[in-house]
């Protein structure tokens, strides 16, 4: 993985706790690149994947979940019988 720090410099100890952010909240991605760039106090994290293929989205209620366990037992019984049209 890159790791691109800007507007200053962070310690090694710093850098990984980012890294430690970014694993735990995209569990199952692949990081191509992180690039941290340094706003006062704060870190803005851009991360690029290496899996850049399209997932799969549920859409519930007017909002898009992309798993099906994220939905009540009445929304995924509307999902099973819904209408499926030919794309």
């Amino acid at each position: 993985m890159k790791i691109n720090v800007i507007g200053g410099e962070m310690s090694r100890q710093e850098i990984d706790y980012c890294l430690k952010h970014i694993s735990d909240k995209y569990k199952g991605r692949q990081v191509e690149q992180a690039d941290l760039t340094i706003d006062g106090e704060f870190v803005d994290i851009k991360v690029r994947f290496k899996d850049t293929d399209f997932q799969h989205a549920y859409r519930s209620a007017d909002y898009l979940v992309n798993s099906m366990e994220k939905m009540n037992d009445a929304k995924q019984s509307e999902f099973y019988d819904k209408l499926r049209h030919k794309v």
